[in-house]
C-alpha cells in the first residue's frame, strides 16, 4: 500500500517559530521538511526532529530569495516522500532603524526575504498543493497592521505580506488550496539576535504557533480562517 502520510515544507525551520511548528506537526504524524540558507543548520535541526519520530524530518539547504533554490527544495521533498500537502512560509528577518540610518542593503534583505521570498515559495509549491488540495500558510506579524518607530522596512514587508496572502487566498480557493496568514505579536524566539530566557514566559511560545497551524490543518475543509491575529494573553508587548 502506498504511503499516504501527509507532508509539510517549512521555510526557516531550524529554530524559533518554524522549529516549533515542525515539532507539533511531527507529533501529529506529519512528515516535515525544514529549510535554511545553511544546509548544515537544516540537517542538524532535522536530526533533532527525527528524535521525535525517526524518518519524519528532512533538512534542506535553500534560500527563499532564489526561485530556483525553492523549486529544488520542492523537488527534494517530492523525491523523498512523493507529495506535498502543507507549506508554511515562515522565513523572516528584521532590521530596525530610522529611515535616516536604514541602509539599502538592510532594506532589500528585509523585503527580499519577508515578502519576495514568500512569493517565490508560493510559485514553487502551488503545483504540488493544487494536486494535493493542500494548505499554504504564511507567518506574518502584528507589524503587518501596526506601524512603529524604526520599523519602516519590517512594517513594509509585513504589511505587504498580509496583503499578498489575502489576495492569493482569493486566487487559490477556487483551486482547492486553502491560504491563511498568522499574525503573531511577541513570541519567545531568537529573532533579532534575542536569546530566549525565563523572562519571556509571558510571551507566545513557538509551539503555540505550531498548535495553531495544526488546528488549521484539521479544520473542516468548508471553513477557512483567512487571517489570524494572536497576542500574548497578558500585556508586556504587542
Amino acid at each position: 500500500m502506498a504511503d499516504i502520510t501527509k507532508t509539510a515544507l517549512i521555510t526557516g525551520g531550524t529554530k524559533g517559530i518554524g522549529y516549533g511548528i515542525a515539532e507539533v506537526l511531527i507529533n501529529d504524524g506529519i512528515k516535515v521538511a525544514i529549510t535554511s540558507r545553511s544546509s548544515v543548520a537544516a540537517e542538524l535541526a532535522a536530526n533533532q526532529l527525527n528524535e521525535i519520530k525517526a524518518g519524519y524530518a528532512l533538512g534542506i539547504g535553500a534560500d527563499v530569495r532564489d526561485l530556483a533554490s525553492q523549486q529544488r527544495a520542492v523537488d527534494t521533498v517530492l523525491k523523498q516522500w512523493g507529495r506535498l500537502d502543507y507549506v508554511i512560509a515562515n522565513a523572516g528577518v528584521g532590521h530596525f532603524a530610522s529611515i535616516q540610518e536604514m541602509t539599502p542593503e538592510q532594506w532589500h534583505e528585509t523585503i527580499d526575504i519577508n515578502l519576495t521570498g514568500v512569493f517565490y515559495t508560493a510559485k514553487a509549491t502551488l503545483s504540488s498543493l493544487k494536486e494535493s488540495e493542500g494548505y499554504f500558510i504564511t507567518i506574518a506579524s502584528l507589524a503587518g497592521t501596526n506601524f512603529f518607530e524604526k520599523g519602516s522596512a519590517y512594517n513594509a514587508s509585513k504589511f505587504g505580506l498580509v496583503g499578498f496572502t489575502q489576495a492569493i487566498m482569493l486566487d487559490l480557493r477556487s483551486e482547492g488550496i486553502k491560504v491563511t496568514t498568522i499574525m503573531p505579536g511577541s513570541v519567545a524566539t531568537h529573532f533579532n539576535n534575542h536569546e530566549p530566557n525565563e523572562q519571556d514566559a509571558w510571551k507566545i511560545q513557538p509551539e503555540d504557533i505550531g498548535q495553531m497551524v495544526a488546528d488549521l490543518i484539521k479544520m473542516n475543509p468548508r471553513t477557512l480562517p483567512s487571517k489570524i491575529e494572536v497576542r500574548p494573553t497578558r500585556p508586556g508587548g504587542r
